[in-house]
């Protein structure tokens, strides 16, 4: 079974249709896997891909730097090592991929290529569609797993279109359903709040799952926070690195070299130009060629056409002005950074079972779109091997009461003086004010992660009183009571690392400065309701990580 429909999902379910022909498979998606997802947009290029000269060594180093060490390398070489490959076949699957003059693809930079990718989704859907012996489930929201003996035997959920609860068995569990977003206040409150970075509708709900269930996590802390276009929140890098424009101040000035250029200190720049009464900052795109500015408004309309649709409507043509630029709201997203399951090298979690790929696995960060499907490949593989061995018959005695009377409990047409929008925006305010959001720069202290504890205890509390009269309606509390969980482990996972080491990304006042003691993993567990920090070496993080 697997849990989530985006590119690591799809992947594995292609893997285990056209490798395994012999296993029943079945993928549940929320929404629908044609556009569904963080690729649901498209994307205009592959931003992991090795290139002629380099090799997956090379990807590990430069992934391990831009996250201050605290990677695992055997997952990143692993991930690396598959890279190429997982291209290949969406070429094959019939992704545009740009090419020069010789028929090499046309990188931009060494570790990316440019694609024309916005039918990529429905491209991977219907490779999966393809497959006899895939079935998949659409508008279907995973609420829980089954969990039998210490063992992950299934999940259930809501079907939103029949509006009944639904109970999977499985012999393996593959979880790939994203990161999470909409913890913070995000850039554009209120009814546009959809307007952000990341899928709107990833919520964290592997995370918070894998939590409920005993799973092991790691890396919280090691937030991402995305550099964008002002307004439009549109990336960046298509026009840094696709026209190699610089970051300036308002006074012109090339500000970068004096904080570094790591992922995290990019941001950090803007943040520390705009404190210091040098902002706002901009890409310098004025002075381009029409044929660049051209080209930039093609490569948007594959992924954020909204910016595209600023220039024209508004005429700062590129070529004229240069393009503003600020922070988003952070995330807790394990494509980007390290946040996450604690796997280990075949993707297994450590609850007997599961596993997982793309944004929910931990420990491995840079993957971006081809990383998640080579981790959907290494994890499809390995349940595939683990579900050869597993029982039959699983004994649900007890569970299906148990999981009727959690909906029953949600289940009412009475008022109740809250919503579960109202509570969200009320989650997303503390956060931002007290743990480190656009409010306050990104950063946090000792004493205002209390505060944002406090916060999110009570409004769990409040939760639990939201009732709702349809599929729908249910939908929205499960999503924002997994949201107030997630938030409960990234306040604790903030609270332990008592450093700042991704300045920007996540900035500790209390300890402003790196500390070689916390040169570790940072991991949790849920335990009778509170989050249990656990402290992992970095010399522990090998192939045998999982026992």
């Amino acid at each position: 079974m697997l849990i989530g429909g985006g590119a690591a999902g799809c992947y594995a379910a292609l893997t285990l249709g056209e490798k395994h022909p012999e296993l029943k498979v079945l993928l549940v998606d929320k929404a629908n896997i044609k556009r569904s997802g963080c690729l649901a947009a498209g994307v205009n290029a592959l931003n992991a891909y090795i290139t002629p000269g380099h090799t997956p060594q090379d990807y590990v180093a430069y992934a391990k730097e831009d996250a201050a060490g605290i990677v695992r390398e055997d997952l990143l070489l692993s991930m690396s090592e598959g890279l190429n490959d997982v291209t290949a076949k969406l070429e094959k699957l019939g992704l545009v991929i740009q090419k020069n003059p010789d028929g090499s693809y046309a990188s931009r930079g060494w570790r990316n290529i440019r694609i024309n990718g916005e039918n990529i989704k429905p491209l991977l859907a219907r490779a999966v569609l393809d497959q006899s012996n895939v079935k998949v489930r659409n508008h279907v929201n995973i609420v829980d797993y089954l969990v039998v003996d210490g063992k992950v035997c299934g999940a259930w959920g809501i079907d939103l279109k029949q509006e009944e609860i639904v109970v999977f068995t499985a012999k393996a569990v593959i979880c790939s359903t994203g990161g999470a977003a909409g913890l913070y206040q995000p850039n554009h409150p209120g009814s546009s709040r959809h307007k952000m970075w990341y899928s709107p509708f990833n919520t964290g709900a592997g995370y918070a799952m894998g939590l409920r269930a005993g799973a092991e996590m790691t890396t919280f802390e090691m937030r991402f926070i995305a550099l964008r276009c002002k307004g439009t929140i549109a990336p960046t890098g298509t026009i840094a690195q696709g026209v190699g424009a610089p970051q300036v101040n308002s006074r012109g000035e090339k500000y970068q070299g004096k904080y570094g250029n790591t992922t995290a200190q990019r941001l950090w720049a803007v943040v520390k130009e705009n404190l210091s009464g040098h902002g706002p900052c901009y890409l310098a795109t004025h002075g381009i060629s029409p044929e660049q500015a051209a080209a930039l408004e093609r490569a948007y309309l594959n992924m954020a056409p909204a910016q595209t649709l600023f220039w024209r409507e508004s005429g700062l043509s590129p070529q004229e002005f240069d393009v503003e630029i600020e922070g988003s709201e952070p995330y807790v997203v394990g494509g980007h950074t390290a946040s996450g399951y604690w796997i280990g090298a075949d993707r297994s979690t450590t609850l007997a079972g599961l596993f997982a790929a793309g944004d929910v696995a931990g420990g491995c960060p840079q993957k971006y779109v081809t990383g998640a499907l080579v981790e959907g490949e290494i994890a499809a593989e390995s349940a595939a091997r683990f579900a050869v061995t597993a029982a039959a018959k699983m004994d649900l005695t007890g569970i299906k009461d148990t999981i009727c009377k959690q909906v029953q409990h949600f289940y009412g047409t009475e008022d109740s003086p809250y919503t579960a929008e109202s509570l969200e925006e009320a989650m997303q305010q503390a956060m931002d004010e007290y743990a480190g959001g656009i409010k306050s720069h990104y950063g946090y202290s000792e004493s205002s992660l209390k505060i944002a504890r406090r916060h999110i205890e009570r409004l769990q509390g409040l939760s639990d009183n939201l009732r709702a009269p349809d599929a729908y309606g249910m939908l929205k509390i499960f999503e924002l009571r997994e949201r107030l969980l997630v938030c409960q482990a990234l306040l604790a996972h903030l609270a332990a690392r008592k450093e700042t080491r991704w300045p920007g990304f996540a900035e500790h006042l209390d300890y402003p400065e790196m500390r070689d003691e916390f040169k570790v993993f940072i991991n949790s567990r849920l335990e009778e309701g509170q989050i249990k920090i656990i402290r992992r070496p970095l010399a522990a993080a090998t192939k045998e990580a999982v026992s």
